[in-house]
């Protein structure tokens, strides 16, 4: 019988209090015991350790901050994250057929021979995946990143079904693959899997519609793996079950409605190095409701909280605006004007069009992609002249008076 989340959750606390002595230290200044923690709701009672605070602890305490849970001599491989963090990697055997999940919607396994080019060496990336790949059963080649050339040659000859690595690259692979007069009948990679970049609606169609790929992006993070990926039938992303998810006030670590939008924090199901209430700084929201296969949904990934700004209690990111740019080729410059009319937030949405564009639809279509998208409404659309706005101001401009 499948353990529910609260039992897991129960389980990891109180393995964590007693042999990890950071969430020790964390719980004991927060007055909170295992005892505490029968649920997932009862989390919110233990603070958010915020990646900075995640090297703070790690300078206090090398070479793993107190999180390590197992005896160091154990340990089959040690990475290196920004700060610098000295990331573990115990066994998990707990998890290890739900990590599978994004390899195994794609359908890499047994016969298939994968093109890995997320790097070897001090990061996770390329052992990462490298790892499942090899779960899934199928046979990996690990070319690391760069040398097109060469990598065309190895997939070509080797009839390498699959890629993994940055969609970007990818998409510099099949380019050049098209100017040595490759034909996209023969070109043999039929499945991928994204990581580590944002993965826009006009790669999804030139990899799926022109040349008939399976494809997913990833989500994750140096210190939780990848924690969640994209489905056909899902808007945003599917959470694996390695992880359990709450979204956040990054300001106050408070919980935040379902749908609304807040900083991902998340408990990892791992008793080795038990990460509990990690703020990742990404803000997404959690669908109510969330699609069936998933045990949770994020809806999509809207920045980093650090420069975003909270409109209407949503909070509105740099990163959302540029996606929607991109979606709309007749845009050359946009930027938000957050204004405060009757203490109401107005969005001001302004747009410069490419030159010889029209306007036709597009200030409704953008309206609705904020509502869809953003969770957000946009009061006005306004189209303005060539110059107005400086490419290099603001993307969202925060004028409003609290006076």
């Amino acid at each position: 019988m499948t353990p529910s989340v609260d039992q897991r959750i129960r389980e990891l606390i109180a393995h964590a209090y007693a042999h990890a002595p950071a969430i020790k230290n964390i719980m004991d200044a927060a007055g909170v015991t295992p005892a505490d923690i029968q649920t997932a709701d009862d989390l919110v009672k233990i603070p958010v350790t915020s990646k900075d605070s995640l090297v703070k602890i790690h300078e206090e305490n090398p070479p793993f901050g107190g999180f390590l849970a197992v005896d160091p001599d154990t340990l089959p491989r040690i990475y290196i994250s920004p700060g610098p963090i000295y990331d573990p990697q115990p066994p998990n055997p707990e998890n290890a057929e739900a990590a599978l999940a994004p390899f195994k919607y794609v359908g890499f396994g047994k016969g298939d021979r994968v093109l890995n080019t997320f790097m070897y060496h001090l990061t996770p990336a390329g052992l990462l995946l490298d790892e499942a790949l090899r779960g899934c059963g199928a046979t990996v080649i690990p070319t690391g990143p760069g040398n097109t050339e060469l990598q065309i040659m190895m997939a070509m000859k080797l009839n390498a079904s699959g890629f993994v690595g940055q969609p970007s690259y990818l998409m510099q692979i099949l380019d050049k693959m098209a100017e040595m007069g490759i034909p996209k009948e023969a070109v043999p990679i039929k499945k991928a899997l994204f990581s580590a970049e944002p993965y826009t609606p006009q790669q999804h169609a030139r990899f799926e519609g022109e040349y008939g790929m399976k494809t997913t992006s990833a989500y994750g993070t140096a210190d939780l793996g990848l924690i969640a990926y994209t489905r056909d039938d899902v808007q945003g992303f599917c959470v694996t079950d390695t992880v359990y998810l709450q979204i956040c006030d990054p300001q106050t670590g408070a919980l935040v409605e379902p749908g609304a939008q807040g900083e991902i924090v998340a408990t990892l199901f791992n008793k080795g190095y038990p990460l509990v209430r990690f703020g990742t700084g990404d803000l997404s929201a959690l669908a109510p409701q969330p699609s069936a296969g998933c045990p949770q949904q994020l809806l999509g990934l809207f920045g980093r909280s650090g420069e975003a700004i909270k409109v209407r209690g949503m909070f509105l990111h740099p990163n959302q605006l540029m996606a929607a740019k991109m979606q709309f080729p007749q845009i050359k410059n946009m930027q938000a004007i957050i204004t405060r009319l009757e203490n109401k937030d107005v969005v001001t949405l302004k747009v410069e069009l490419q030159p010889d564009a029209s306007e036709g639809d597009l200030a409704n279509q953008l309206k609705q992609l904020a509502e869809v998208a953003v969770r957000l409404r946009i009061d006005e659309v306004l189209f303005v002249p060539a110059g107005e706005i400086n490419a290099a101001a603001r993307t969202i401009k925060d004028e409003r008076k609290w006076d």
